[in-house]
């Protein structure tokens, strides 16, 4: 009778399959560009990963900028890694996890593992998207002599995926949210309001009191304890991979029906205003750059990966003031957000 491999070797398993799978989709839009960079990493303290990164280089004097390709910027990350938590980050887990044991002075070995993507394409009309999906687990510090695998005292899942376009389009906008909730209607119909709902009030950026785009799911910290849906380990991963393989058919199609449009600088100089706007969230209020800006050791350029290429702030701009105009449109949508299904 074969034995079920631990959980971390199932998510380590599947991140790394879905990464191939949606570089290769994206490698395939584009037959003159680039491939992507892999570049493959050690962690000296434990672990490894793969970071895939596309990114014009300038050619022939000419600037990225002026290069036609469908994406300007893209990375699809995958991070395996382990070591030992120290006690002051135990000590702010266990305000979520009460099951992690905990002595106060004592540190305990993790895991890590997970795949996170963002994709900033050139054309003004192709939105820009992020995904990740993660598990973390603590286990007991280890016995000298027993060799049996490590008792896990604590774990959890996290993730979701979201849309940022500079323009509107209602029809791919509900296309993308209604592949979405398929993929969380096969684990429970309140899954995905609950999660639409968490990643409406968690990609908001208070100080322009709009959110970052037009949503789609988050979540965090999904495990057994009493603070979240009761579920199985078995049972959460089951939706992870469900809504991690919803990525492909919820994004790509919206990607190749605009990476070709015909646009103006006008349409430019308003993505790279929208731009501007993802980068003052993801330095300002992401909790995953940010913690990880404060890792020792952690890899800047990994991190700030997401970050677009070229982005603008303009003062007291004139774009989307106007509620008629096509940047207005959004604006109002990102003021108030929406239900698309």
């Amino acid at each position: 009778m074969t034995s079920t491999p631990p959980m971390r070797k199932r998510v380590e398993k599947y991140i790394d399959g879905l990464q191939e799978q949606i570089v290769s989709e994206l490698e395939n839009l584009d037959q003159t560009a680039l491939k992507f960079r892999r570049d493959a990493w050690i962690r000296q303290q434990g672990g490894r990963g793969l970071s895939c990164v596309f990114a014009c280089s300038p050619e022939s004097g000419r600037t990225t900028s002026s290069l036609e390709t469908v994406l300007e910027k893209a990375g699809v990350n995958v991070s395996v890694v382990h070591g030992m938590l120290p006690p002051s980050a135990i000590r702010e887990m266990r305000s979520d996890h009460s099951s992690i044991p905990y002595d106060g002075k004592s540190s305990l070995p993790f895991f890590a593992a997970g795949i996170s993507l963002v994709i900033h394409p050139r054309n003004p009309f192709a939105p820009t998207v992020h995904a990740n999906y993660r598990y973390f687990e603590i286990t007991e510090s280890p016995v000298e002599g027993d060799e049996g695998p490590p008792k896990v005292v604590a774990w959890w899942f996290g993730g979701g995926s979201d849309l940022t376009p500079s323009y509107l389009n209602e029809s791919e906008v509900k296309h993308f949210h209604r592949t979405l909730k398929e993929a969380c209607d096969q684990h429970g119909s309140e899954l995905y309001p609950a999660f639409k709902k968490w990643c409406d009030e968690y990609f908001y950026i208070v100080h322009r009191q709009e959110t970052r785009g037009v949503g789609g799911l988050f979540f965090d910290d999904l495990c057994c304890e009493k603070h979240t849906r009761r579920a199985t380990p078995d049972e959460i991963f089951s939706f992870i991979q469900s809504v991690g393989n919803a990525f492909i058919p919820s994004y790509i199609p919206i990607l190749k029906a605009n990476a070709f449009r015909r646009y103006t600088e006008h349409h430019r100089r308003w993505q790279l205003l929208r731009r501007g706007r993802y980068v003052e969230f993801n330095l300002v209020y992401d909790r995953g750059t940010r913690f990880g800006l404060k890792t020792p050791s952690a890899r800047i350029e990994s991190i700030l990966m997401s970050l677009p290429e070229t982005a603008r702030w303009e003062y007291m701009s004139d774009l989307g003031v106007s509620e008629e105009s096509e940047e207005g449109l959004l604006v109002n949508v990102l003021k108030e957000p929406r239900e698309w299904v």
